[in-house]
């Protein structure tokens, strides 16, 4: 079982395997994330059934490849089942049978049904099916785990997830593949015989985030450089395309959640639903509360608040490094090379917003550096839109102990120095904060620096120093 990390997903899927009731676990996430290689893998590819939906076709070849599926595990029916409920019948026969493959931990038999949400093609009766072999059959069987996966999370949390209907309060357990952390990339590297400084990971993570595909698609002989060009701005690159190939693959009218992405790409900071609504590609109403519910389940965007206003007016704000590249750089392109943007003005300002991001994704590495895993915590972010110098402070953590951490986000070429007016800047930042935020507690100042930290008279401002060595840390 070669799986990097995924430790919480491992112990969910041993647990379904040694409990005494009937498991239906929904895998989901985006594309790419390796939901299907995490199961696959754990159960070493031995199941008592095993089918995945095909990519626009239509039911009639949807149905023929299950039983295809059917009789690859020895259910003798050469013809193709009349529609989904004969399907969910033959294979509940399958299942019955004394010669079915069981699991050789608990004697339980494993259901695989990966990319689900292609199965439900359109006027068919698969959900209807699916609901009936489970809620008259398969949630009766103490020895079934049911396990299903798709790409397609709009599917997933509109009919599983957040079903009133016929799956409402029938699924076990929910697995949410996210994607992966620096030091769970760092371990990819090392299978994969890539070398790197750890600065050019995370570099490498601020371009491709931790998409365990993407980083398998590098290759050894060339530069971090020399790949991103190679697959992002070369016509034939896997990831050329794969901006919009990704999210037409999440949702099925994706226009609307890349409207969203696109105008949060240039608001670093994030903006308030209300402002996303006033957008004219976006619109407002019951669709764009759907639209970003699945945003932020995919982990393309975060909600936070402004610690000032609490939860009254929470913002949204884009947290994924690839989508924030792509937008950036493909979508808009200026120049057919990624050297040719290398330190150009686009350039640094999408490294030092992408640097924030990659700080996002790693708060609970930050907090562990800190030594605060332990206590209960609150993220904020907070600007001062009155001030002549328009102060703001992009993370904050608020913890339960009576301290605040101001955290400061800098990646620079090499080791950041603070200098007197970036001093000057700071302690205006915290000025500000004490005067005109109701938060109460001793103020820590917090710089976060991805190339490491240079003393100087001036480092006496900040109480925590975390590098970007330190969120390698496991």
């Amino acid at each position: 079982m070669k799986i990097i990390g995924r430790k919480y997903e491992k112990n969910s899927l041993f647990q379904c395997l040694r409990s005494n009731r009937p498991e239906f676990v929904v895998v989901y996430g985006r594309r790419r994330i390796g939901k299907t290689y995490l199961v696959r893998e754990f159960f070493n590819r031995q199941f008592s059934f095993y089918a995945t939906g095909l990519s626009e076709t239509k039911t009639k070849n949807q149905l023929r490849a299950f039983n295809e599926s059917l009789c690859s595990y020895g259910y003798n029916e050469n013809m193709p089942p009349k529609d989904w409920f004969e399907a969910f019948g033959r294979l509940r026969k399958l299942l019955e049978s004394e010669k079915v493959y069981r699991e050789p931990i608990n004697n339980k038999r494993v259901v695989f049904l990966d990319e689900l949400p292609w199965m439900d093609t359109a006027r068919s009766d698969f959900k209807s099916a699916l609901d009936y072999f489970w809620n008259s059959w398969a949630s009766s069987q103490e020895d079934l785990v049911l396990i299903v996966c798709g790409s397609a999370t709009s599917w997933i949390i509109t009919n599983l997830l957040s079903s009133k209907k016929g799956f409402h309060n029938r699924i076990t357990k929910q697995i949410h593949l996210n994607p992966f952390s620096l030091s769970e990339c760092e371990k990819l590297f090392e299978l994969n015989d890539i070398v790197m400084t750890r600065s050019q990971m995370i570099e490498c993570y601020m371009v491709f985030g931790g998409v365990p595909l993407y980083l398998n698609l590098l290759d050894s002989r060339l530069s971090l450089a020399q790949n991103i060009n190679e697959l992002c701005f070369k016509e034939y690159g896997e990831l050329h395309d794969e901006y919009t190939n990704l999210f037409y693959s999440l949702f099925d009218k994706p226009e609307k959640h890349m409207s969203i992405l696109e105008a949060l790409a240039k608001k670093k900071s994030g903006m308030t639903r209300t402002e996303l609504s006033k957008e004219s590609k976006i619109g407002g109403g019951s669709v764009l509360t759907k639209d970003l519910k699945e945003l932020e389940e995919c982990g393309f965007i975060r909600r936070y608040s402004d610690i000032k206003k609490g939860s009254k007016e929470a913002f949204y704000q884009l947290i994924d490094p690839f989508t924030l590249f792509a937008i950036k750089f493909l979508e808009n392109k200026t120049f057919d090379s990624w050297n040719t943007y290398i330190n150009s003005p686009g350039y640094n300002s999408w490294r030092g917003t992408s640097f924030e991001i990659v700080c996002f994704n790693h708060i609970d590495k930050i907090k562990q550096v800190l030594g605060i895993s332990g206590i209960e915590t609150s993220e904020f972010t907070w600007r001062n839109t009155d001030s002549d110098k328009g102060a703001q402070i992009d993370l904050i953590i608020s913890r339960k102990d009576g301290v605040i951490n101001l955290c400061e986000m800098k990646f620079t070429n090499a080791e950041y120095s603070l200098d007197e007016d970036e001093y000057k800047k700071i302690q205006n930042r915290i000025d500000s904060f004490q005067n005109e935020s109701d938060a109460k507690g001793a103020i820590h100042v917090t710089l976060i620096c991805g190339n490491g930290f240079k003393y100087n008279k001036y480092s006496n401002i900040a109480q925590n120093i975390i590098t970007g060595e330190d969120l390698f840390e496991t």
